[in-house]
């Protein structure tokens, strides 16, 4: 469902359609003009701060992205070496039950050949 959003910025009057909720989408307002004013009150006109504002948010969600691929990356990384130690690990479990089977051999066979020796 979209909600209609009215904001002011600057001093102008935005309506929006947005699913966000109405308090998400003031506070983000609030944040933008507060960040256009602070450079506003150095002498940069409203649209020119608008561009710099734009492009500093632009450069933080960029680097943004760049680590959230970078984590994904490295929990991809994480999620193949988690999958050869399973198998590394099945592979030794194996290898144990048939070392375990190949000592319970070897413990018969003892016990047969000291059977053997005293009779």
């Amino acid at each position: 469902m979209l909600n209609d959003v009215k904001v002011i910025i600057c001093g102008k009057e935005y309506k929006l359609k947005t699913s966000e909720s109405p308090n998400y989408v003031f506070a983000l307002a609030r944040t933008l003009e507060s960040k256009i004013n602070a450079l506003s009150s150095s002498g940069t006109s409203p649209y020119s701060a608008s561009i710099m504002v734009a492009l500093s948010l632009l450069d933080d969600l960029n680097k943004a992205n760049e680590r959230l691929d970078s984590v994904r990356d490295q929990t991809k990384e994480y999620v193949d070496e988690a999958g050869k130690s399973r198998i590394e690990r099945d592979a030794a479990l194996k290898e144990i039950e048939v070392l375990k089977s190949k000592i319970a051999q070897l413990e018969n066979n003892v016990k047969l050949k000291e059977l053997k020796d005293s009779i």
